[in-house]
């Protein structure tokens, strides 16, 4: 199996140990093919933060809608990011919600692939 930092030298800790896990019975094109796809949906905890820092200069809730929470995004944009104790919480948890979003993209890849390739 190829070395997973080869193949995503940005992924960290957690996130590192979650995607090893995930593709550890795959074959080498399996992974790959994760990789490639994992890479080009994944959102980066830096930038998760410089978008919810905008949120308290411009366009709050910015974060929500990149992490594809649209519901959030609305609250967030009518209601100056919850009157930004919302912000200030994305901001202290960004690493947390780009996970969180980062392992939902993860299973849905490593399944996606599983079902096309047996």
């Amino acid at each position: 199996m190829p070395n997973v930092l080869q193949l995503m030298p940005t992924l960290e800790g957690d996130e590192m140990l979650y995607v090893q896990e995930l593709i550890k019975d795959m074959n080498d094109s399996q992974v790959q093919q994760f990789a490639i796809a994992y890479m080009a949906r994944r959102k980066d905890p830096s930038n998760i933060l410089i978008f919810t820092v905008v949120g308290f200069v411009g366009f709050a809730g910015i974060q929500r809608f990149v992490l594809n929470q649209i519901g959030m995004g609305i609250l967030y944009l009518f209601t100056l990011g919850l009157c930004y104790i919302g912000t200030i919480v994305d901001a202290v948890n960004h690493k947390k919600l780009s996970f969180e979003y980062n392992t939902k993209q993860a299973q849905q890849i490593a399944a996606m692939i599983r079902s096309f390739n047996p």
